[in-house]
């Protein structure tokens, strides 16, 4: 048996590394093809798509450092600072408020503007607009995490004297691990819906765009191509397994490993499957792992190292204080040019389409609305029936995990030739794309919350035979309220972003469109370049969404926590 599975283990090794050079060789033909025609000219063939798919994997790559790094400095500071959070958590709560589209004079000003439109310029735009869809998610899930932490582990780390990077590299990222990974998979779905209004900016009759998958559907769906669409997709959609079997399932079992447990008799998690094979018993990819484990274990090591005993450490408070001093002033003035702008902008004549705004907020409102009550009909039972069901739960979710990164634009032929055509009208489309991305959200915050239903009060709920209704009433209802709540504030917030995908599609050559904030905000920002408008409807929008978050949302998560929430008893 040890023969066979060394021999399959090196066959593993072979296969992966012939997919990769094929992979490599396929990029390299049509980087020299993108070379010829130019490289900011989106082309429409099968041969171009092995490229398109690398430029936007490491696009998307680039972004998740970036969104990384933002969240273990942003959550921390967030965290561990009373009088910082006071701060952090509302502009937080602005920023994940504001959709993409919203990015786009920020990404054009600063980016392309600071690179005189060269393709760098371009290529860091489209960067920081994919990472506006995938950090906010991140740095809550982290932050969480850190005010989490138990307070026994906080205390013995105090007793042991456990500060600085130590206290960051042993106490609050191994804790934060468990949340970073679920986020991590989240945002990276994020990043592959928005991945088209990242690559192709356009501001009127303004337009930048990269090659790319997100590029190359757009362009499909403009002209109709059906079938280069579903290429397209189809690319996209080996992307995100290969991901998930071979990075994100391995990791997901990993992070288990940090979870907090109350109870003993936990051992350690080994991750399973084809992932589990590759990175720890194939050659070359399991050396490829021991050094990426090593050298960031030695990185680790060396900055606990500086930090505890570099002559000068007495001096980093200061440096740190100059550094946040200096980003301070910078953020004040861009605000002040920026507030001296607006105000200029607004006492010019206010366009007619500024009036229809709180109509055109109140539609969408409703498609909100009834997207969100058909997202809660289909995710609640399957939710409960996965996480009562191991079999199904290992098969299903990755299925639902791909699902949840196809964009809303892959969809566009299915809504126009089967709904537009037979309702005549684009109401049912815009909820169903809108449903799009919403219901994700909620199926997973309701399949973690079954699963955390404690092993004791399930095998309690058996011994005083608690079945069918009265089991879902006593046990799994309440449980499940917390993460219901949860996954209903990340839930309306991907669909208020969604908005801007469900109201105003075009496909081979047609616009379908819808009344509504997100068609107002298209027209504005694709077609007409009417920055009073645009800003009008981002400011309304994030109004209304800051309030209730604040005054619904917020509340209701606070009393979900404090009366259904399971706490360890000693």
């Amino acid at each position: 048996m040890k023969v066979l599975r060394r021999a399959g283990n090196l066959s593993l090794t072979v296969v992966a590394v012939a997919l990769l050079s094929a992979f490599a060789y396929f990029a390299y033909h049509g980087h020299r093809i993108t070379e010829l025609a130019g490289q900011t000219t989106v082309l429409v063939s099968l041969g171009i798509l092995p490229y398109y798919a690398l430029r936007s994997f490491l696009r998307m790559l680039a972004a998740y450092f970036l969104s990384l790094i933002f969240s273990l400095a942003y959550g921390y500071k967030a965290a561990t600072d009373a009088r910082a959070e006071k701060i952090l958590l509302p502009v937080l709560d602005v920023l994940q408020s504001v959709p993409i589209l919203g990015f786009f004079p920020a990404a054009i000003y600063f980016f392309v503007n600071l690179f005189r439109g060269s393709i760098w310029g371009i290529e860091l735009a489209s960067i920081f607009l994919i990472f506006t869809s995938q950090a906010w998610n991140m740095t809550f899930g982290f932050y969480e995490a850190i005010t989490t932490i138990p307070g026994e582990l906080k205390e013995a780390a105090d007793a042991y004297r456990v500060t600085g990077w130590r206290r960051f590299l042993k106490l609050y990222l191994p804790a934060g691990i468990p949340k970073l990974v679920y986020n991590s998979i989240l945002s990276w779905s994020g990043g592959w819906y928005f991945l088209i209004a990242a690559e192709i900016i356009t501001i009127g009759p303004v337009e930048y765009s990269l090659p790319g998958l997100g590029s190359y559907l757009i362009r499909t769906a403009e002209e109709g191509e059906l079938g280069l669409t579903m290429a397209g997709l189809l690319a996209l959609v080996a992307i995100i397994t290969l991901m998930n079997t071979f990075i994100w399932h391995p990791l997901s079992t990993w992070a288990e490993n940090f979870k907090y447990e109350f109870e003993t008799g936990g051992g350690r998690q080994i991750p399973k499957g084809w992932g589990y094979r590759l990175w720890y018993e194939a050659p070359v990819f399991r050396e490829l792992r021991r050094l990426i484990l090593a050298s960031g274990s030695a990185l680790g090591r060396v900055i606990v190292s500086l930090g505890s005993k570099f002559p000068g450490r007495l001096y980093f408070p200061w440096v740190g204080r100059i550094i946040s001093w200096g980003l301070i002033l910078l953020l004040a003035y861009s605000l002040l040019r920026g507030l001296i702008a607006l105000i200029g902008l607004f006492l010019q004549p206010w366009q007619a389409e500024i009036f229809t705004i709180p109509q055109a907020i109140f539609y969408s409102f409703l498609r909100l609305l009834a997207a969100y009550v058909l997202s809660l009909l289909w995710t609640l039972p399957v939710a409960i029936w996965i996480g009562h069901n191991e079999r199904a739960y290992e098969v299903l979710v990755p299925v639902f995990e791909v699902l949840a990164s196809v964009p809303a634009t892959a969809l566009f032929p299915i809504i126009v030739f089967l709904l537009v055509g037979f309702t005549g009208g684009m109401e049912l489309a815009a909820i169903l794309l809108v449903l799009t991305g919403m219901q994700w959200y909620l199926l997973f915050n309701l399949i973690a919350g079954v699963k955390s239903i404690p092993r004791d009060m399930k095998e309690a709920a058996m011994v005083f035979g608690l079945r069918g209704s009265k089991y879902l009433r006593r046990v799994v209802f309440p449980a499940l309220i917390p993460s219901l709540v949860t996954g209903s504030i990340t839930a309306w917030g991907g669909g208020w972003n969604a908005l801007i995908v469900s109201e105003y599609v075009v496909y081979a050559g047609q616009t379908y469109m819808t009344f509504g904030i997100g068609s107002l905000l298209d027209k504005a920002m694709y077609i007409s370049g009417n920055f009073q408008v645009i800003w009008s409807s981002l400011m309304t929008m994030v109004l209304v969404i800051v309030l209730l978050n604040r005054f619904f949302w917020r509340r209701l998560y606070e009393w979900a926590a404090a009366k259904f929430s399971f706490e360890a008893e000693e």
